[in-house]
């Protein structure tokens, strides 16, 4: 049994990864629903949120039904991460979440993120900061290092466990590489076999399959898996690979009904907790994996894409049913 702190996260945990404009509210309440085992915010910013930044604080939202949680936060200055672990445990999550590991140009460019991966001895000292100053488990997501030639994982991992953190998610890429080639498990799996080792260590990247999933606890050896793509317009992913573990078979995929139904209730819940604009453009990104393998559907799927309101969109979704309610997907 894999634990965060105190928390019980499960055998093999499948975590949904802290993905922006993605991890909100309503994606993480159907991600739950299906299976997901610990869920995390978007990231947000330490700056953002010390200055009372709108669109930071709303990220703030987390509901009972979504626990265990995590809420992720991402900085490099040492007031302002610890002020703004005094504005996350107010919302109450289970879980405090460093962003070591963002690769994007914003954030990178300020020594946040992945930025912090030049200097390891800022990261780890940012993080015992952090621990003793909340009592809340403290975890990080990172990546392998800045570059190929800097990458010290084990090393990295090994201090971060001993300043406190209670959990560490490494995505098996260099900043370096960003979302290109393929994702490196095998550092991993050796932080994981490190005999000073104790806290979980979860692999994220390129976990796009049950087969994958399983080959990550099988043959690495690994705590539990972070989901982010694959499970972007696709929440029963978490459903199928928990299937496949206890079967070795593929679940059926969801059918038609079941898709139209989850984009409805995504696009809805999406309208209430952010408003009707941010709503419908912050949902568009799901679509095509919600309806992905339908032959002939360009149309349908520009409209869902391009429409400025919720009526069209909802309106879309009817005409897919009525025209595709048959389809067999794969």
């Amino acid at each position: 049994m894999a634990k965060i702190g105190d928390i019980e996260v499960g055998e093999f945990p499948l975590l949904l990864a802290p993905m922006e404009d993605v991890s909100d509210p309503p994606f993480r309440a159907l991600c739950k629903e299906q299976g997901a085992d610990v869920v995390y915010t978007e990231f947000i910013s330490s700056e953002g949120l010390i200055r009372d930044a709108a669109k930071s604080v709303m990220k703030l939202d987390i509901y009972e039904k979504e626990r265990p949680v995590g809420i992720q936060i991402f900085g490099a200055v040492l007031d302002s991460m610890l002020q703004s672990v005094e504005i996350v445990e107010a919302s109450g999550p289970d879980i405090i979440d460093i962003n070591f590991g963002c690769p994007v140009k914003k954030v990178v460019s300020k020594g946040a993120g992945a930025g912090i991966l030049k200097d390891i001895d800022l990261m780890v000292s940012l993080t015992e900061a952090m621990v003793k100053h909340t009592k809340l488990p403290i975890t990080v997501k990172t990546r392998l290092g800045w570059d190929h030639d800097s990458i010290k994982i084990v090393e990295v991992a090994e201090r971060l466990q001993d300043v406190g953190c209670k959990a560490i998610s490494i995505h098996g890429r260099t900043r370096a590489q960003m979302y290109k080639g393929e994702a490196d498990w095998k550092p991993i799996a050796e932080v994981k076999n490190n005999q000073r080792m104790h806290i979980p260590v979860f692999g994220n990247g390129d976990v796009d399959s049950p087969e994958k999933a399983m080959l990550m606890r099988d043959e690495y050896g690994l705590d539990g898996a972070m989901i982010g793509r694959a499970s972007i317009g696709y929440p029963w992913f978490f459903k199928e690979v928990k299937h496949f573990f206890e079967t070795g078979k593929h679940a059926a995929p969801p059918t038609m009904i079941e898709r139209v139904e989850a984009a409805r209730r995504h696009l809805q819940m999406a309208i209430d907790w952010k408003g009707e604009t941010l709503g419908v453009f912050e949902t568009r990104r799901h679509y095509t994996n919600y309806f992905k393998g339908i032959p002939h559907f360009k149309e349908y799927r520009m409209k869902m894409v391009t429409s400025d309101d919720s009526a069209s969109v909802f309106e879309a979704f009817d005409e897919v049913l009525e025209k595709f309610g048959d389809f067999q997907f794969a």
